[in-house]
C-alpha cells in the first residue's frame, strides 16, 4: 500500500485513477476545490484546496509516495492569466512541493495537443517537436508545464513522467461527449474539411491504467508517452456513431477547412479585442483539430510501460453511449 495524492482527482480522468488506486489497496487523497462524496465513500480522502495555492499544495504533498498531477484548465477559451496560473504555475507548485517533501514519483497528465502544429500528424512518435507557436493558451501552457515536468526529473530525488492521452472518452465524460451532444441538439455541429481525417481516441479506463503503469515503471523516469487506443478512427465516422447511438440527428452541414480557419481567426481577434468572455463558436485550433488527422505511435508506451488498451473502442463506445442514454433519459 502506498500513500498517493491525485490532483484533480474528482474530475473525469482523475476519478478513474482514484478508483483504480483504491482497488489495488493504496491510500488515496484527492486535491481538489470540492468534496467528492462518491469517491470518499470508496475510501478516498479530500484535501480541499486550489492548485494555485502554493502553501496548500505543499501541505497536501507531505508524506506522499506518488503524486498524479491531473488537475488542469482544459477550456478552449479564456484569459491567459487563468491558463498560466493553473496549468503552468500550478504544475510548478506541485513539483516544488514534491521536491521539498521527498516524494519519489510524479506522473503528469499532459496532452498530445502540446505538439499539435495545425498540420496532419499521422503516426508521429514522442520525438515530434513542439511547434514554434501554439494556437491556444491551453496548448501553450500545457506545453510549458510538460517541459517543466521533464526538466525536473532526477532533481531533489524526484522522478517525473508525462503522459499524453488523446481525446479521452467514457462514462462520466464531462468534455468530449457533452460538447458533441450539445452542438448536435442545437444544430451547430458542422463537418469541417473533407471528413476523411483520422484521429486517435482513448477509453478512460485505459488512460487511467496507463498512469498507474507509469508510476510503477522504472523506465518511465524523465519520459513522455502518447496514450491512445492504438487504433485511429475516422473522426466524423466516430462522431456519427455517437449521434446514431444517442438517437440524435446526423450532421448535414459542411464547411471547407480554409473557411473555418479564417472564421476562427476572425472570431478570436474580435473576442479578444472586445474582451468577450464566452467561448467563440469556432477557433483556429478547433477548426484544425476537426479537419486534420492527429494520431500517434504508441510503441514506446507498449515497450517501456507494458501498456495495452484492454478495453477496445467498440466496447468503450457502447459503454459510453449507454451511460449517456441513462443520463439524459
Amino acid at each position: 500500500m502506498k500513500k498517493v495524492l491525485v490532483t484533480g482527482g474528482g474530475g473525469f480522468l482523475g476519478s478513474y485513477i482514484v478508483e483504480r488506486l483504491i482497488q489495488r489497496g493504496d491510500e488515496v487523497t484527492i486535491l481538489g476545490r470540492n468534496r467528492y462524496p462518491e469517491l470518499e465513500r470508496l475510501g478516498a480522502r479530500t484535501f480541499q484546496a486550489d492548485i494555485r495555492d502554493k502553501a496548500a499544495v505543499q501541505k497536501a504533498c507531505q508524506g506522499m509516495e506518488i503524486v498524479f498531477h491531473v488537475a488542469a484548465m482544459p477550456d478552449p477559451w479564456g484569459e491567459w492569466k487563468l491558463f498560466y496560473d493553473i496549468n503552468y504555475k500550478g504544475t510548478q507548485n506541485v513539483i516544488e512541493a514534491c521536491q521539498k517533501h521527498g516524494v519519489p514519483k510524479l506522473v503528469y497528465t499532459s496532452s498530445p495537443s502540446v505538439v499539435f502544429d495545425g498540420t496532419d500528424m499521422e503516426g508521429v512518435d514522442e520525438t515530434y517537436p513542439y511547434p514554434s507557436r501554439h494556437m491556444s493558451y491551453y496548448t501553450a501552457t500545457k506545453a510549458m508545464a510538460e517541459q517543466l515536468i521533464i526538466s525536473a526529473n532526477a532533481k531533489g530525488g524526484l522522478l517525473t513522467t508525462a503522459l499524453r492521452p488523446h481525446l479521452i472518452f467514457g462514462p462520466r465524460d464531462n468534455h468530449l461527449f457533452p460538447r458533441v451532444i450539445q452542438r448536435a441538439k442545437t444544430g451547430r455541429l458542422v463537418i469541417v474539411g473533407n471528413a476523411k481525417n483520422k484521429v486517435d481516441v482513448v477509453y478512460v479506463e485505459n488512460a487511467a491504467e496507463a498512469h498507474l503503469l507509469a508510476a510503477d515503471s522504472p523506465k518511465a523516469a524523465g519520459q513522455v508517452y502518447f496514450i491512445t487506443q492504438g487504433e485511429p478512427v475516422v473522426l466524423w465516422e466516430f462522431v456519427a456513431r455517437i449521434l446514431k447511438g444517442l438517437n440524435l440527428p446526423p450532421i448535414t452541414k459542411r464547411i471547407p477547412y480554409p473557411v473555418a480557419y479564417v472564421i476562427g481567426l476572425m472570431m478570436e481577434v474580435t473576442f479578444r479585442l472586445f474582451a468577450i468572455q464566452k467561448e467563440p463558436m469556432i477557433t483556429r485550433l478547433v477548426a484544425s483539430e476537426l479537419a486534420k488527422s492527429h494520431y500517434f505511435n504508441i510503441d514506446k508506451a507498449r515497450k517501456e510501460l507494458g501498456y495495452e488498451p484492454r478495453i477496445g473502442i467498440d466496447e468503450g463506445l457502447d459503454r459510453t453511449i449507454e451511460y449517456f442514454k441513462q443520463k439524459f433519459r
